[in-house]
């Protein structure tokens, strides 16, 4: 089966997630109660919780990423006429180049999820990947893929919270992180213990979610919309560039260059593209209304019939708001999924 493949089978396989079945339904009451305001989910309280909120998320959401996005949980530039898998694959190639990743050196990817671009990197590259991954469900799916993509002599996922890695002091040559490190209740430890494990001289480059300078604090309309973004994607807060920046400093690194990536995509495919159901392809058609009303009634009907775990559908309605904030986000400018940043400990 290729990273495209899609079929009426795997998404009801998707439905499955990675939880038992009686085990769906109170993770995602657990899940909405960290977002709930009335219920005392503030950010304090998410930033307190993180761990427990982000492998809840992805117990939940980990086969409905795969079957409707691939192996490659994140967003890209993109060029016109070009595929979305192929613009992810792009964005990843450009990453390790930044990096100057090459055959020989120990890599660390902060954040593997089921490691679609630890995969793409190390073959680009040569580079032997290492992903951490707090998530029991991702490293026992990314393992397999591995296995199945004769790279687990290059690529391998360990357990571990990336804000306490259980990796030895200059272990790495040099690290990436593609939009993981924004579910982190505080980026200093998580950048710091990246500092730690990386050799003198070593390299640390991402892609960060952070609100633009566009983003307006008193405008009721951007709070929604971040509010929403925090909800679907399983963040403690969405925060502005310089947190990054200042995070990046304060863990000693020195900053050689940062970029939003998200305008060099062509204005006819802007990143956010995937979520809007304009494209003429299986992804679009599943985010059109038609498509979504689809596929919130099949999985209705696949709980009724005990072919799903109660509580699916309230996964995909989770999903749908992640969605549709981020296209507001995307669209209005106040969002990026790609703000870049690269970073070298002295030495």
């Amino acid at each position: 089966m290729t990273e495209s493949h899609v079929s009426r089978r795997t998404f009801i396989d998707a439905t499955r997630t990675g939880l038992k079945e009686t085990e769906v339904g109170p993770s995602v009451e657990a899940y909405k109660h960290l977002h709930s305001e009335k219920e005392g989910g503030d950010v304090d309280a998410r930033k307190k919780s993180y761990a427990t909120m982000i492998n809840h998320y992805y117990d939940l959401v980990t086969d409905f990423y795969e079957f409707g996005w691939g192996q490659s949980f994140h967003f890209g530039p993109r060029h016109r006429g070009e595929a979305f898998l192929e613009s992810l694959r792009r964005h990843q190639h450009w990453l390790a180049s930044q990096l100057d990743l090459r055959e020989g050196m120990e890599v660390l990817d902060v954040g593997c999820g089921v490691g679609g671009p630890m995969r793409n990197i190390a073959r680009f590259s040569g580079a032997k990947v290492t992903g951490i991954n707090n998530n029991d469900y991702q490293i026992k799916r990314g393992t397999a893929q591995n296995r199945a993509a004769g790279l687990y002599h290059l690529c391998r996922l360990e357990k571990g919270d990336f804000m306490k890695m259980p990796f030895e002091d200059q272990r790495f040559d040099n690290a990436f992180a593609i939009e993981a490190t924004c579910h982190a209740p505080d980026r200093r430890p998580v950048f710091s213990e990246i500092f730690r494990v990386l050799k003198p001289g070593g390299r640390f480059a991402g892609y960060e979610w952070c609100v633009t300078d566009a983003f307006d604090e008193k405008n009721q309309d951007h709070q929604r919309i971040r509010k929403g973004i925090e909800t679907g994607n399983a963040l403690p807060a969405l925060t502005p560039t310089s947190v990054v920046d200042d995070a990046l400093r304060a863990a000693g690194f020195e900053i050689e260059e940062t970029l939003d990536r998200a305008p060099s995509s062509d204005p006819e495919t802007p990143w956010y593209l995937p979520l809007t159901g304009r494209e003429n392809d299986f992804r679009g058609i599943q985010r059109r209304p038609l498509g979504r009303a689809f596929i919130k009634n099949f999985v209705k009907t696949l709980e009724r019939v005990k072919l799903a775990p109660q509580g699916s559908s309230e996964v995909s309605a989770v999903l749908n708001i992640a969605a549709d904030a981020l296209v507001e986000g995307g669209e209005l400018g106040i969002m990026t999924p790609m703000y870049f940043f690269k970073a070298r400990k002295p030495g």
